[in-house]
């Protein structure tokens, strides 16, 4: 037999302390507190453009309706900006009529708003100073001495002191002689200056907002070409479909958002138009308004029709019914309507939402509030479908920052054995349970064979591994290795995240279910027709339990065995090996061609002659290599669990195809 040869070894990493922070960090910093403060003080320029940019999508789907109408392009995207322009003149001029109706109205407001704190006060505040004051007067008077009051003569009987006499009214201060300031009439000038200046500032951002909207809207590719050239240049066609997708997402969330919010202002008006509340049409636009600010907007645009409510009704039933509208309205649509439209989750984690609202309101106000989520959305599009970006979906968005195959580790190593279930679970409900196995299970115990290797982990923390995924294994034994109904597309409106889009899920083995199990002969259904021996490393036992528990879910008997039963010649002739159609040797955590596995083949060979042997797991570059699989000597070779079970049940089909063949001749 030729000698084995061996690929090189990994070498052993040396635990290195953490590094301080060099001048890439603070690089880092450094940039970080310029942009903040360019956003600040450029807030007169970005928030149009901002404004510009998110109208754009919301108009981006109209404008490619008009154009599939055979309307041209600079056609299209003039109608569809003259139709949003209509649309926020017409809102402007409803509002302006509403606050002018309640102008007028104001004086009669505040007075019935006055008469009901004064009389709340008299009921609560007023009766409890009222009942504080007679205490403490009726401390004072039994705590004052009748003799002390005879002799100071300017006492009266009531504690209250007398009168002065006339010498105090002489003394008295002359009365102030009030003088009042007239400032001159305002010349037409300033009269101007004073009526214009308040208007220009919005008319000159709306202005340029529709300016800038309808440059992006004709020079759309032209932007999303010069985005690729910036992030993607070295895979076209990958970013330049990311794009188009994250394009699509956040036109159909931005859209979708705006048509559920303008419903709810739609039952808000209506309701309070029901109600009796004045100005519905206003309560119900700052309704819409107010919606877009992620948690409390709905709230803060109850304060309005709940003051309003106040000032009409003398009464507080108003009141009531205008607090109900506003809770029941908002938990149906946050609760009930949001979650079939968006499903279950928009791509944000929600503290990054209420950091983010924070800090747009910081830098840029109320607009800044306003338009908190839909940037913080876009920030975390950017995040998944540009590398360079890729923290800020780490930091904003709702994914697990670890990958599925690190939370598998971690859990392992921390006992966390209910997370990393409810996580299986998850998983499982669109991968069959041999994908999972190798997709996460199979890297994470690789991942923990790499730390066992540069001597990380404690004898505690291996046996914890071991027994996690033990319990583990029982906890999945009820799952069959099949492929699970396709679910619905991913419809949040980030997309999917890049674990997603890393993980391709493999379709479980063809010769699964209960037809494949009426072909196989008994003596492969037999408990020991398939012996699963595990490696040499701590881990690998765990990896022949998986496999062990595969084949048995696609009808072949299999029991796992150590590897000290293969150890030596004389520990396996001293196991029972009746009755073994095949053995599987799996490997966890191999590194390169270990020399003894030539020597254990040959052992099992001399044993089981008949018995068809298989190398599980292998490195790629050693099932690839014909040389290095020639030396090995063994009869199959497999890099996953799945190909592992799909060669068990090819094995047991072919020999039961030649059963058949020689009981026909």
């Amino acid at each position: 037999m030729p000698d084995l040869p061996l690929l090189p070894r990994r070498p052993r990493t040396p635990v290195v302390p953490a590094k301080t922070p060099g001048t890439s960090g603070l690089m880092t910093l450094a940039t970080g507190v310029v942009v903040v403060a360019a956003l600040s003080i450029a807030r007169d320029v970005l928030i149009p453009i901002t404004l510009a940019v998110l109208l754009s999508f919301v108009l981006a789907p109209l404008a490619d309706l008009l154009r599939r109408i055979r309307l041209g392009r600079v056609p299209a995207v003039l109608v569809a900006v003259l139709f949003a322009l209509g649309v926020i003149l017409g809102l402007g001029g409803v509002i302006g009529a509403q606050v002018a109706g309640l102008a007028s109205d104001i004086p009669r407001y505040a007075s019935t708003i006055q008469d009901k704190v004064q009389s709340l006060q008299g009921v609560t505040v007023g009766r409890l100073s009222e009942q504080i004051n007679r205490l403490a007067h009726q401390v004072e008077r039994a705590s004052r001495i009748p003799a002390e009051s005879a002799k100071t003569g300017n006492v009266a009987t009531d504690g209250e002191p007398a009168s002065a006499g006339p010498a105090a009214a002489t003394n008295a201060p002359p009365t102030p002689i009030p003088v009042e300031v007239h400032q001159p009439p305002p010349s037409p000038t300033e009269m101007a200056q004073r009526i214009l200046t308040p208007v220009l500032s919005p008319l000159a951002t709306t202005g340029i907002v529709f300016v800038v909207t309808i440059f992006i809207l004709l020079q759309r590719e032209d932007l999303r070409d010069r985005l690729i050239r910036l992030f993607g240049a070295r895979d076209l066609h990958r970013t330049m479909m990311a794009t188009d997708d994250a394009a699509r997402r956040l036109s159909r969330y931005f859209l979708t958002q705006l048509a559920l919010n303008t419903a709810f202002g739609c039952v808000i008006g209506l309701g309070l138009l029901l109600i009796g509340v004045p100005s519905p049409v206003l309560c119900g636009i700052v309704a819409v308004l107010m919606r877009f600010v992620p948690y409390v907007g709905s709230f803060l645009a109850a304060s309005l029709p709940l003051a309003l409510a106040a000032a009409v009704d003398p009464g507080w039933s108003m009141v009531a019914w205008t607090g109900a509208l506003f809770l029941v309205g908002e938990v149906i649509m946050g609760q009930v309507v949001e979650p079939l439209v968006y499903g279950h989750s928009t791509g944000l984690s929600p503290v990054s939402v209420v950091v983010a609202a924070i800090f747009w309101g910081w830098l840029w106000g109320p607009i800044g509030l306003i338009l908190s989520m839909p940037l913080t959305l876009c920030l975390v599009v950017l995040g998944r479908h540009v590398d360079r970006l890729e923290f800020l979906d780490v930091l904003l968005g709702d994914q697990p920052a670890l990958t599925p195959v690190e939370s598998f580790y971690h859990g392992m190593l921390a006992g966390n054995l209910d997370e990393v279930q409810d996580y299986a679970e998850q998983l499982l409900k669109d991968r069959s349970l041999s994908s999972y196995y190798d997709e996460i299970a199979i890297r994470g115990l690789q991942l923990a064979a790499l730390d066992i290797e540069r001597d990380v982990l404690t004898e505690d923390q291996i046996a914890r591994i071991r027994g996690g995924v033990e319990d583990l294994l029982g906890e999945l034994s009820d799952h069959d290795d099949s492929d699970p109904a396709p679910r619905a597309a991913d419809s949040s409106p980030a997309g999917p995240s890049r674990d997603q889009q890393k993980l391709p899920k493999q379709p479980a083995p063809e010769s699964a279910g209960a037809p494949g199990q009426e072909t196989l002969p008994p003596a492969w259904r037999a408990p020991s027709a398939v012996l699963c021996v595990a490696g040499r490393g701590p881990l690998d036992g765990s990896a022949s339990a998986m496999l062990a528990q595969l084949l048995g879910k696609h009808g072949l008997g299999a029991r796992v065995a150590p590897h000290a039963v293969v150890a030596s010649g004389a520990a396996l002739a001293s196991v029972d090996l009746e009755g073994v159609m095949m053995v599987c040797l799996c490997y966890a955590g191999i590194s390169g061609t270990p020399s003894h596995l030539r020597y254990t083949v040959r052992r099992l060979r001399s044993h089981l002659p008949a018995a068809t042997i298989l190398v599980g797991l292998l490195p790629a570059e050693v099932v690839g290599d014909d040389r290095l699989r020639a030396a090995i000597a063994a009869d199959r070779y497999a890099v996953s669990l799945r190909e592992a079970v799909t060669a068990c049940l090819e094995q047991a089909r072919g020999r039961a195809d030649v059963a058949a063949a020689a009981r026909a001749v």
